[in-house]
């Protein structure tokens, strides 16, 4: 059996009550890691190639993440990475629902185990 690929989770800690990202992320067969905006490289360095980076905060105003934001979305284009940002209050992306299965499932599909 192979491992789940794995999501990196960043967020704020501000987490919606009726709605759990990590719980919608298990039913598509993801293994999610959640960290804080402020650890968010940390764990990109000692976990393994991730088939997603979803930004998940309930203020894009905080510098922090507009700084940490455009930084990844930069280094993860080269890599291939989706990186997805979603409204923590939400758990939608861009105005409208997300659909994790279109956004991240074609990169699972196309890629070897690892």
């Amino acid at each position: 059996m192979s491992a789940l690929q794995q999501v990196l989770v960043v967020d704020d800690g501000h987490r919606a009550i009726d709605h759990s990202l990590a719980a919608e992320l298990a039913e598509l067969g993801y293994a999610s890691v959640t960290a804080s905006l402020e650890a968010a490289d940390d764990v990109l360095a000692v976990i393994a190639r991730p088939a997603a980076i979803l930004l998940q905060t309930s203020s894009r105003l905080d510098p922090a993440y507009a700084m940490l934001s455009e930084r990844l979305r930069e280094q993860m284009q080269h890599a291939g990475i989706p990186v997805i940002v979603i409204d923590g209050r939400t758990g939608r992306g861009g105005g409208s629902a997300i659909d994790l299965q279109s956004r991240i499932g074609p990169y699972v599909l196309n890629q070897p185990d690892l």
